[in-house]
């Protein structure tokens, strides 16, 4: 009974670890690049975000010492 035990158990943990290493994950590349529409310092990303939808991009944020608006989308 013992010897059955180890075998499901050890048989489970290979499927578990087959499993996990079967599941990959794909990030796209992101591309960047400074507003050409935000004016002045940026403070809030949802106001970089909002100008940089009307750019075309995906989404923006407030970035850097200088506080630039950089937007990025997928590549």
């Amino acid at each position: 009974m013992a010897a059955v035990r180890k075998t499901l158990f050890f048989s489970v943990l290979l499927l578990s670890f087959i499993f996990i290493a079967s599941v990959t994950r794909v990030d796209g590349a992101l591309c960047q690049r400074p507003s050409r529409l935000f004016r002045g310092l940026c403070f809030r990303s949802s106001n970089c975000a909002s100008v940089c939808h009307g750019e075309h991009f995906a989404d923006g944020y407030c970035h850097g010492l200088r506080r630039r608006c950089i937007c990025r989308k997928p590549c």
